[in-house]
């Protein structure tokens, strides 16, 4: 940036997974959400920021790394079963490549499926299996700020006991501490789930800043002077930056965001349904089910059937990444000085997005961040990214509002996790929370080593049940039976351990099993709900 910015731009990248671990099976369908997330969104973001880092590319990226993915990311048996999934993959797109040297249409894919499974193995081995390093690493050199979640992305706006929240965020909090060496100046409420008071909550733990959907901030009281393009600060003193939905629409929106493009690879169509059964049962589960196993060889070409997709072409796809980095570059510049005219200071536009739009929903998602911070650093001099804490610490003096009770999702307030399909898990949820607080507050001084066990597990599978991942499947009619089962599980187990901990007989072969399995945490303070 060669002159003063006329104003900045804050990309969010929202990198959450629900924590799934099931040591009991050899596979598992829900733990490859894990894996597939690994090797197509997180190494890939890993290796693109990496690379600009060490070409000299000024960049600031934010990104939320929740704590039951970072859970999942230092967690031995899932580094051990992610680099077998690498391994696979590696193979796989080595006999691709061999498979496709006479289909000239799928040749150029198959070498690029190949370079990048060895690439996703060079930086998995790199990092000893715990990518999470490499994230840490990028914070330490100022180009990105990571933010902490609720602990298990918990739906915050739905609880009824304040203890339950604190839990959620102290938990977080703690964990951030220990993983990355230094507490978190930010976060990212799950959902973008907001309610007036939530923000002393946040302000108890230290947090400086959150962000909020469009018209969480347009709605407050007053209204905000600036929109969404400064921070607002609360009545506690805690800065809450608002969505700017023109970004939003640019990427998210399936009619005219870009991954909609018709040279994009069409993410429904892979060779684990394609392509002949005996060859590609080896890289399926031990049932044998066909399921995706991440090589895909087609483009979206139109409002087509799955049988009348054409051809991927790399080359193109690329082509169109830089071509629409190019294009968000520009919009971002006509937005910025035409706000920076209007408003009479440096705007801050706040792009955020779920982490996992890049390259797993939207494959050349990474090669768009790529151009894209490139073109900012060598193609303008209008705006510069930019970190929430760095604009806070440009602009420490904002408009005092009281932000409005807010999500995001369908509708902009609660009714995804709050509705006719999973409103049975509440009354659990407030009863399982209640009794937490009260053996918390009744055991506070112990010193029983078997107690403190069981009350760490109680806090765990309390945590685990709040998860509004599974209040979300339930209303998305995706993997519901897995939903209702987790909700289930983690609701009996906590009861257990209540009653086996009220009655002063802890089964302690019950619990090892429950700490085998439900291991988020290990260093829980279960007194954070007292």
């Amino acid at each position: 940036m060669r002159h003063k910015p006329k104003g900045y731009l804050c990309l969010m990248l929202h990198a959450h997974l629900p924590y799934i671990r099931h040591p009991e099976y050899e596979d598992f369908l829900e733990e490859d959400w894990f894996y597939e997330g690994v090797v197509e969104t997180y190494i890939p973001l890993l290796s693109c920021f990496e690379k600009l880092l060490e070409e000299g590319i000024d960049f600031r990226v934010t990104m939320s790394i929740t704590p039951t993915l970072a859970g999942m990311m230092t967690d031995g048996l899932l580094q051990q079963r992610c680099s077998r999934r690498i391994n696979n993959l590696c193979e796989l797109a080595e006999k691709e490549v061999m498979r496709t040297k006479y289909l000239p249409e799928f040749h150029e894919t198959a070498k690029m499926y190949e370079a990048k499974f060895k690439n996703a193995r060079r930086i998995f081995e790199k990092y000893h299996g715990n990518i999470l390093t490499g994230f840490k690493n990028l914070q330490d050199t100022g180009k990105m700020e990571i933010v902490t979640c609720c602990a298990t992305h918990g739906f915050l706006p739905l609880k009824i006991h304040k203890q339950a929240v604190r839990g959620q965020l102290k938990t977080a909090i703690d964990d951030y501490t220990e993983k990355f060496g230094r507490p978190p100046r930010g976060m990212w409420l799950a959902e973008c789930a907001y309610t007036p008071g939530v923000d002393e909550l946040l302000k108890e733990q230290r947090i400086a800043f959150f962000f909020l959907e469009a018209h969480g901030i347009l709605y407050g009281t007053p209204r905000p002077k600036f929109g969404v393009f400064a921070p607002a600060l609360c009545p506690s003193g805690v800065a809450a930056f608002g969505r700017d939905i023109e970004s939003a629409q640019q990427v998210w929106s399936a009619e005219v965001g870009y991954p909609g493009d018709i040279d994009y690879q069409e993410f429904y169509r892979d060779v684990g349904y394609d392509l002949d059964y005996d060859y590609i049962k080896p890289y399926l589960h031990s049932d044998g089910a066909r399921r995706n196993v991440g090589i895909k060889y087609h483009r979206i070409t139109g409002r087509v059937g799955l049988n009348e997709k054409q051809p991927y072409n790399p080359a193109w796809a690329i082509e169109k990444a830089a071509r629409h980095a190019g294009n968000f570059m520009f919009n971002r510049k006509k937005q910025i000085e035409h706000l920076r005219d209007c408003i009479g200071r440096q705007p801050i536009v706040v792009s955020p997005y779920d982490a996992e739009l890049f390259g797993h929903w939207w494959y050349e998602g990474p090669e768009f961040l790529n151009f894209l911070f490139r073109k900012i650093h060598y193609d303008q001099n209008v705006f510069a990214p930019i970190t929430p804490s760095e604009y806070l610490d440009m602009f420490p003096k904002n408009q005092v509002i009281t932000p409005s009770a807010s999500s995001w999702g369908d509708k902009g307030y609660f009714e995804i996790w709050l509705n006719g399909t999973n409103d049975w898990i509440y009354r659990h949820l407030h009863k399982i929370a209640e009794r937490m607080i009260e053996i918390a507050a009744e055991n506070k001084k112990t010193k029983n080593e078997l107690k403190i066990r069981a009350l760490k597990q109680c806090a765990r599978e309390l945590l685990l049940a709040q998860s509004s991942d599974w209040a979300f499947i339930m209303t998305a009619k995706t993997m519901v039976e897995y939903a209702e089962k987790r909700s289930r599980e983690h609701i009996i187990r906590f009861n257990t351990l209540y009653e086996q901990i009220k009655r002063g007989q802890i089964d302690e072969k019950f619990l090892k099993d429950m700490e085998s399995k439900d291991n988020l945490f290990p260093n829980i303070d279960f007194r954070a709900f007292a």
